[in-house]
């Protein structure tokens, strides 16, 4: 995957992503420090996660429950210098995930007792 392009502003697959949600994805013509570049595709990562957590029933303890809340933006922050390649997957994957959730809780309905 090494200097292999992909479609729109991604060049460079082994790269980081290029924009930043800080210069609302280059439309502000001033450069980002290095360690906020949380570009476009680990948005849409922490995005598809947080949804993927949705879909899941809620922990019990409300103390688990405050820090999975907090882990999509956590891991949003941590992942956003990987590689565009291996976070693109990361995104396709939970969202893939997800349909086949859907998918699955629709087909199984489990018939309560009343």
């Amino acid at each position: 995957m090494r200097h292999m392009p992909f479609y729109g502003w991604i060049h460079d697959l082994s790269e980081r992503d290029p924009t930043s949600i800080f210069n609302l994805f280059g439309l502000l013509p001033y450069d980002v420090p290095s360690f906020l570049m949380i570009g476009a595709w680990p948005v849409a990562m922490g995005v598809s996660m947080w949804v993927q957590q949705k879909l899941n029933p809620a922990p019990t303890d409300p103390m688990q429950a405050k820090i999975f809340m907090f882990f999509p933006l956590f891991l949003t922050v941590i992942l956003a210098p990987f590689p565009s390649g291996l976070v693109i997957y990361w995104t396709v994957n939970n969202i893939l995930t997800m349909a086949q959730q859907v998918f699955i809780m629709k087909r199984t309905t489990v018939k309560t007792v009343t």
